[in-house]
C-alpha cells in the first residue's frame, strides 16, 4: 500500500517534488485547479506524469472570472473532479453573491459529468450546506482542508461527503479539527497537503510538499487510535474509490 496526496497544487516544473513524494511513499497525487489558468496547468502536469491526476474548477477567490473554459476540461481523461469550488467569507475576494452563483454552477457540473466535487469553505458553513441542499450534494463530494469541528463534520457526513484532512491537524491551535477527526467515520477520511500551503508540524512555516502527507496520516492515526499503516491503507482505498482510480498501485 502507499499514500495518496488527494489535494496539492503542482507547477509544471515540479518534477522534483513528484519524485521526492514517490520516494517518501506517496505514490499518487491529485493536483487541483483554482481558475482556468491553474486548471490548464494541472492538466499539463497530469499529462506528463502517470501517477498524477488533475481537477478543473474555480476557487471562490476567483469566482468573478466565471467558468469560461472550465467545462471543456472536464472530459479530459486525467481530470477526475470539479473544483476546488465553494465559498470563502474570510477574505471575500469575490462578492458573496458571485461566489454562491459560481459554486452552484460547479455543483451542477459535477452532477452533469458525474464527477466528484472538491469544496473549499471558510467561514461559510451555513451557506455551503444550504446551497448543497438546494442543488443536491453530488454523490462524491469532499470538503478539502477540513477546518470545521465535530458538528460540521457530522453535517458533511450526513450529506454523504468525505473530509480531507490537511497539515492543520498537527497545529497546536486546531482542537476543533482534531475533535472532528476523532469523531468522524474512518471510511470518510482522506489526507492531503494542500502544498505549497499549510506545511505540517515540524515543518510549519516552510513551503509544503506532497512528500509530507505521511505526517498528516500519522496525526490522523493517533487521533483514531490505530496504526499509521492502517490509515495509509484506508485512505488509499477511500481516495481511489472517491476519484474512481484503480486501487492497484502501478
Amino acid at each position: 500500500m502507499a499514500w495518496i496526496d488527494n489535494h496539492c497544487h503542482l507547477r509544471v516544473d515540479d518534477d522534483g517534488a513528484i519524485a521526492e513524494a514517490r520516494d517518501a511513499g506517496v505514490a499518487r497525487l491529485i493536483t487541483v485547479g483554482t481558475d482556468l489558468e491553474h486548471s490548464l496547468i494541472a492538466v499539463r502536469v497530469a499529462e506528463a506524469h502517470t501517477n498524477v491526476w488533475a481537477t478543473a474548477g474555480v476557487h471562490p477567490h476567483d469566482a468573478t472570472q466565471g467558468l469560461d473554459g472550465i467545462v471543456a476540461l472536464l472530459d479530459h481523461p486525467k481530470v477526475v473532479a470539479v473544483g476546488e469550488a465553494g465559498l470563502d467569507y474570510y477574505y471575500d475576494h469575490s462578492p458573496r453573491d458571485v461566489q454562491q452563483s459560481v459554486f452552484a454552477a460547479q455543483i451542477a457540473l459535477a452532477h452533469t459529468h458525474d464527477l466528484p466535487l472538491v469544496i473549499h469553505t471558510r467561514d461559510a458553513w451555513d451557506d455551503t450546506f444550504r446551497i448543497l441542499d438546494r442543488e443536491g450534494t453530488p454523490r462524491r463530494t469532499v470538503f478539502h482542508c477540513f477546518t470545521g469541528g465535530p458538528d460540521e463534520a457530522a453535517s458533511a457526513v450526513a450529506r454523504g461527503a468525505w473530509l480531507s484532512i490537511s497539515g492543520i491537524v498537527t497545529f497546536k491551535s486546531a482542537t476543533d479539527v482534531r475533535a472532528a477527526v476523532a469523531s468522524a467515520p474512518i471510511d470518510r477520511l482522506l489526507v492531503e497537503t494542500d502544498s505549497p500551503y499549510l506545511a505540517p508540524v515540524p515543518h510549519r512555516g516552510q513551503a509544503n510538499r506532497p512528500a509530507w502527507v505521511p505526517l498528516v496520516g500519522a496525526a490522523v492515526a493517533s487521533l483514531k487510535g490505530c496504526t499509521v499503516a492502517e490509515i495509509e491503507a484506508v485512505t488509499w482505498t477511500n481516495t481511489c474509490s472517491f476519484y474512481g482510480l484503480d486501487p492497484q498501485p502501478a
